[in-house]
């Protein structure tokens, strides 16, 4: 594999997820602290115009909006898919800055931790995922990746890269912990990238334990559409943990259990994410796989 030459650390995806925008702000500041002395560290703040009115997004989730047939499409033009548009034609393939890594950095309202989402299985993000899960056994690693599907999300401009989801924390919210144990994995993902374009990366285990999104459950609803049932107090803030066949995930507003039908035990994660209540998404339903690094 070729060096890594160029990294983009972006914050403020979504307006209202504060740690990546203030992070980014500090790095702005100090540059000094995010550069390394094979590749260049840039940053960006992805969505400036949400970040000002302290909402998700203005117009449609900038998140979703990085497909290749949307980044072509002349149709599409509102504020989040141009924003699109100019991030992909600035650090995209062929960009005026062309980025070989992209750390895109989240937060949740859903109690996920420190989350590493890859959206492909290349080695070196894969062998770099094993390595932050060595330093920091409170690392999550999520796939969030689907075989023949392209991906709409920022990380996806390139190659190599991850999004880094912490949580649980409020929107529009700033948490000093997670603010702190985001910069550590961002310091640590940087050295890595050093070392990998020196060619003494740290040895890392064999296997990963590796959570592969399946598929997504949203909440019982009504003809109307409204929600007619909540996440049950036993699973709330339970995200990575086993959750096996009958047992329950949700409570209607008058008391009934509603149980899990699925036929083997599965890991739940993003569980009552505030931001994915429009989306239909109540939680992401993940299997727990080991994966071979070597």
């Amino acid at each position: 594999m070729s060096k890594i030459k160029r990294v983009v650390i972006v914050g403020g995806t979504h307006g209202n997820e504060l740690t990546g925008i203030y992070l980014v702000k500090k790095f702005e500041r100090s540059p000094h602290l995010i550069q390394r002395s094979s590749f260049e560290s840039l940053t960006l703040i992805a969505n400036p115009r949400a970040y000002a009115i302290g909402k998700r997004y203005v117009d449609t989730d900038l998140n979703r909006c990085f497909l290749r047939q949307d980044l072509e499409n002349p149709n599409l033009s509102n504020y989040e898919t141009q924003q699109a548009k100019i991030i992909y034609q600035t650090f995209g393939a062929q960009g005026s800055q062309q980025a070989d890594f992209v750390i895109d950095l989240h937060t949740s309202t859903a109690n996920m931790g420190l989350s590493i989402i890859l959206g492909n299985e290349n080695l070196l993000n894969i062998q770099l995922a094993a390595y932050l899960t060595s330093i920091n056994p409170k690392v999550k690693v999520l796939y969030s990746t689907n075989k023949n599907q392209h991906r709409p999300h920022l990380d996806s401009i390139c190659e190599f890269g991850c999004t880094l989801e912490v949580g649980a924390v409020a929107q529009n919210i700033l948490n000093a912990a997670l603010f702190q144990e985001t910069e550590e994995i961002v310091h640590a993902i940087l050295d890595y990238l050093e070392a990998y374009n020196q060619g003494n990366t740290p040895a890392v285990k064999d296997t990963l334990n590796v959570y592969h999104s399946i598929q997504t459950i949203d909440y019982p609803r009504n003809e109307l559409g409204e929600i007619q049932a909540m996440i049950h107090p036993q699973l709330q803030f339970r995200d990575y943990q086993p959750l096996h066949p009958g047992e329950p995930i949700f409570l209607t507003f008058e008391g009934k259990e509603i149980l899990y039908k699925g036929d083997s035990t599965v890991y739940p994660v993003f569980i009552n994410e505030a931001a994915y209540y429009e989306k239909g998404i109540a939680m992401c339903i993940t299997q727990l796989t080991h994966k071979n690094i070597t």
